[in-house]
Formats: C-alpha cells, sequence, structure tokens
C-alpha cells in the first residue's frame, strides 16, 4: 500500500497520542490529520474528566473544526485517540460519524493508563460496520516516547512495514 492512501487521523488532549501519531507517520509515512473539537476541553485533568464523562452519559457528539475534504483517497485510516470513560472520546465518535468508511481498513491505536482498548474497537465496528477494523495498540500514556519498537513490531505484525529499521 502507497504511503498516499494511509490517514492517521488522530484526537489528543494532553499530547500523549499525537506523539504516537507521529511515530506511526514516520514508520508508514502516511498523511497526518488531527481531529479537533470547536470547545476546547480544559488542561485541568479532573475537570476535562468530568466534562469527558458527561459527554459520553448523553452520547453526545462534539462539534469539529478540522474536516478531510474527501476520504476516498484513503485504504487504510490508523485511529488513534486517548481512552476515556472506557472508550473513544465523543468528538471520534463524531469523526467516524462524519465519512463513509465502506471498504476502508481501519487500524486503532490508544493511549490510556491501565484500561487498554476498553471498549473502543467493538464501538468502532458498530460506528463503521462496512470497514474492516484491525487489531488496535494500546499504549500507556506515560510509556508513549519509549514506545518506538512496540509501535514497529505492531505495524510489521499488520504488514504496514517490512522491516524495522531501528526505530
Amino acid at each position: 500500500m502507497t504511503s498516499s492512501k494511509i490517514l492517521i487521523a488522530y484526537f489528543s488532549h494532553s499530547g500523549n497520542t499525537e506523539i504516537i501519531a507521529r511515530k506511526i507517520q514516520r514508520l508508514t509515512d502516511g498523511i497526518l490529520f488531527e481531529i479537533k473539537t470547536a470547545k476546547s476541553y480544559p488542561e485541568n485533568y479532573y475537570r476535562t474528566v468530568e466534562i469527558a464523562k458527561e459527554e459520553k452519559r448523553q452520547n453526545a457528539r462534539p462539534e469539529l473544526i478540522s474536516n478531510l475534504d474527501d476520504i476516498n483517497p484513503y485504504e487504510a485510516i490508523f485511529l488513534g485517540y486517548p481512552n476515556w470513560w472506557g472508550t473513544m472520546p465523543m468528538a471520534v465518535f463524531t469523526f467516524l460519524e462524519s465519512y463513509d468508511f465502506s471498504g476502508k481498513t481501519i487500524i486503532p491505536f490508544c493511549t490510556h493508563e491501565g484500561s487498554g482498548m476498553g471498549s473502543s474497537e467493538r464501538d468502532i465496528k458498530k460506528l463503521c460496520p462496512n470497514a474492516k477494523v484491525l487489531p488496535g495498540l494500546p499504549i500507556r500514556g506515560s510509556s508513549v516516547t519509549r514506545a518506538d519498537s512496540d509501535i514497529a513490531n505492531w505495524l510489521k505484525r499488520l504488514n504496514f512495514i517490512s522491516f524495522i529499521e531501528n526505530p
């Protein structure tokens, strides 16, 4: 698969998920796309946690200020997010509902502090029933700067890179 057919879409609050997205981009040469909300989340972790909890409870769909012109050129979409309340932030739900992922391959990755992928892979399959969803990669937020070999090995297992070149 050519790198121009790979999209790395990510939502990052603290910067950890963005670090992983950039590492994937470096290894695949895919196109980076940041999922941004119209309303920013507070920098304070606990306030953000409470907002995220309320958004999930209300099944909210936060407005996005970043949009792709066209999803059609991409065959593979790496989808990154922090695990908030056992799944993706609701902004990622908004993103997934904004495009037709039929025939696409979605490869999730998330940052977390102990809860892994949660129900996010199952949620992606529900939102995008006509897409192929490959096994995701959960990475502890506190380990993102040391995750290069984990990322490279995951990409190799999924046949996105054929060799590992000193990640």
